[in-house]
């Protein structure tokens, strides 16, 4: 028998009575990290890893009964042993490695394998059956070198700047945002971020994460602003109407999003995985059994299908957080 399965609240483990991720309030859920579409309030009780608390708290409420587990630190629940793993996605993101028995079971969540000074470093887990996302799961999306999207992205800056006028860069406000403010070079101009974004820098910058200092917003010289992809428009963004927009996203390597959003520019940056990366991870887990997790599996399945693997189409309800 699986450890896992699917059911109306999401992925449920019999043998500990919890669910991951789950998109409807549960007795006992354990969350992989603090985006909106992954921490549903209303559940009993929760559990992330010690570094996420502080984040998902802000989705939940300082009432919502959280326990923090660090890295590693394995957990017995009912029948299964639990232990989380970084992911790489965001500040204290985690995959969940369930074990009961000799077999072992890791879901992912969302993860990105490639270096970020603003999450802890993915971890790669051996296990017999692997649970991936796969928001990008197919061959055309594959990220430049990062080095080389971070230095467009600040050359852009640079020549609005020297051109008089302000770059207004729209980003995840938890993750990709927090990415950006490690890199930026605030010698270039002011940095100004959205209210939403600030709202999760404050939680980074308290775990001692670095983050670029942002200006007074009375400051009157050509700025970069940081905001979130839902903020376009909204009367907060209304004083830099005139400036120079772009988008940071894995989305950008396709035209159609950054053309339905008239940017100027787009950047293809990600906190997610790419297709080579979601391919290397699996091959590490050495999974006999694949579980492709996300509203459009169908892809990633038939390709590990057609190159021998066992694949299993697992439809979530969960959002696009870089949309």
């Amino acid at each position: 028998m699986a450890l896992l399965e699917l059911g109306p609240h999401g992925l449920y483990c019999a043998a500990g009575d919890f669910y991951i991720d789950p998109w409807r309030p549960v007795g006992r859920a354990v969350i992989t990290h603090a985006h909106a579409d992954r921490a549903q309030a209303g559940s009993r009780g929760y559990l992330t890893a010690a570094s996420g608390v502080a984040l998902l708290r802000e989705w939940l409420g300082a009432e919502a009964a959280v326990e923090a587990l660090p890295y590693g630190q394995p957990l017995t629940i009912g029948g299964a042993r639990v232990s989380l793993h970084p992911a790489g996605h965001i500040l204290g993101s985690a995959q969940v490695r369930i074990e009961q028995g000799g077999e072992v079971w890791v879901v992912s969540g969302d993860y990105r394998t490639a270096p970020d000074p603003a999450s802890e470093p993915f971890e790669p887990l051996l296990c017999q059956a692997f649970v991936t996302e796969a928001s990008f799961g197919l061959p055309i999306f594959r990220w430049p070198p990062e080095d080389e999207a971070l230095d467009s992205v600040q050359a852009w800056w640079r020549a609005n700047c020297e051109a008089g006028r302000s770059s207004v860069l729209f980003a995840q406000p938890l993750g990709m945002a927090q990415r950006l403010l490690t890199t930026l070079d605030g010698s270039i101009g002011p940095i100004h971020a959205h209210p939403e974004i600030e709202r999760f820098n404050r939680h980074y910058r308290a775990q001692g994460i670095s983050l670029a200092g942002l200006a007074p917003e009375a400051d009157g010289r050509p700025a970069l602003v940081l905001a979130p992809p839902s903020a376009q428009g909204d009367s907060w963004m209304r004083r830099w109407d005139q400036a120079s927009t772009a988008m940071a996203s894995g989305w950008m390597r396709i035209r159609g999003p950054r053309r339905r959003r008239a940017l100027d520019r787009g950047f293809v940056l990600s906190s997610h995985a790419d297709w080579p990366a979601l391919l290397a991870v699996i091959d590490a887990t050495r999974a006999e059994t694949v579980w492709v997790m996300h509203r459009q599996p169908a892809p990633l399945v038939r390709w590990l299908v057609e190159h021998g693997r066992t694949a299993v189409a697992v439809e979530a309800q969960y959002g696009e957080d870089e949309a």
